[in-house]
């Protein structure tokens, strides 16, 4: 029986010639050295010492060759590897400083600079357009008044002259809170609101109440659930349907320019009486009918005139509910919507971009209208 065969090749695999191993040994510290970045470092190190490099193919030869020449083999491949693996590593922390030192220059902030990181930011048309009309009435002598939106159904409607066979009494109308034993609602108007001032204050009285109110309405481009009203209420001796004509075309003046007055149409409400609706000029044709290229008035549909609101001399019924002497004081009172006037002040279509939240719109404003 013969022995083991001690003869073998140890270089019988080509790939791990001692000179192709100093070869790729080499070149990938070559390719090292010339790594400009971590980005080129990184595609160095795939390619020199990754799983299909050439140094890591020929340590998997290294079964190939007969178990005497293994141990030579494998400490040729091993120490090239550990050159390029330390070559890796020095070069890593050079390009990781300069990578450094360059974003130190480059993202330099001069923090002496004075900055305001938050954006500038806008109030909303419906709070400054309220308190524009307060001001314009607060200009003429008269105050603010204010009332909680959950209302007693007295004062919601008892007090104003509605009856409890009223429409707007029905579900199609208001919002009613639960248990029903409560009456309370969600007040329709803010009347409730010159209601309370009557019952708490002895004429003159001179107020203008601005606030929410509620009613179930759809939610479409011109209509909403909930809105936003101005109602003003004068109580004094001697008032009349004059003073109400002067103090709306006031009104209409400062909100819409010079040269916009009003004028009134008969018409009904339970807590004045004599009752109108107020319609005032067109404050793009000024009356005419037609705009600027003489095609009819989109604005007003050619009739020069925009309805705004309701107005009256307040019903001696609702004086004497709430305490007045109706043989002495009268008074008039008037209410519009803060929605549709700033629809017509600033040209919007669409009642649902006031309540709609984007921050797009309302910074179109700024802080003052």
């Amino acid at each position: 029986m013969s022995g083991p065969n001690t003869d073998y090749d140890p270089v019988e695999v080509s790939s791990l010639q001692q000179g192709e191993i100093d070869a790729a040994r080499d070149a990938a510290i070559a390719a090292i050295e010339a790594a400009a970045d971590l980005e080129q470092l990184k595609a160095v190190r795939s390619a020199h010492a990754g799983d299909r490099s050439p140094l890591a193919l020929a340590n998997r030869e290294i079964g190939a060759l007969p178990p005497q020449a293994r141990k030579e083999a494998g400490q040729r491949v091993g120490q090239a590897r550990g050159a390029v693996s330390k070559a890796l590593a020095e070069r890593q922390v050079v390009l990781e400083a300069e990578h450094e030192e360059r974003m130190l220059v480059e993202e330099t902030v001069d923090v002496t600079l004075p900055t305001d990181r938050r954006p500038e930011g806008a109030r909303h048309p419906l709070t400054t357009g309220a308190e524009l009309i307060a001001d314009i009435f607060v200009a003429m002598g008269w105050e603010v008044a204010e009332g909680p939106v959950i209302e007693a159904e007295w004062l919601n409607f008892d007090a104003l002259n509605l009856g409890p066979d009223h429409p707007a009494r029905t579900m199609q109308d208001t919002f009613w809170t639960e248990p029903a034993d409560r009456h309370l609602v969600l007040r329709t108007h803010t009347s409730p609101v010159q209601a309370r001032t009557m019952l708490t204050r002895r004429p003159p009285i001179y107020v203008v109440c601005p606030g929410r109110v509620f009613r179930t309405d759809e939610y479409d481009a011109t209509h909403s659930p909930m809105f936003h009203q101005v109602e003003g209420l004068a109580i004094d001796e001697g008032i009349s349907m004059a003073h109400l004509k002067g103090t709306l075309d006031h009104f209409a003046t400062q909100m819409f320019g010079e040269g916009i007055t009003t004028r009134f149409r008969p018409s009904y409400f339970p807590f004045t009486e004599p009752s109108a609706e107020v319609d005032l000029v067109c404050f793009v044709c000024r009356g005419s009918q037609v705009d600027e290229d003489g095609d009819t008035c989109r604005t007003c549909r050619g009739e020069g005139w925009i309805e705004w609101g309701g107005c009256g001399i307040v019903n001696p019924r609702v004086l004497r509910a709430c305490g007045v002497d109706s043989e002495r004081y009268s008074g008039f009172a008037f209410g519009m919507g803060i929605d549709r006037t700033l629809m017509f002040r600033h040209g919007l279509e669409d009642l649902r971009t006031l309540f709609e939240g984007d921050v797009r719109f309302t910074t179109a404003f700024g802080s003052d209208l």
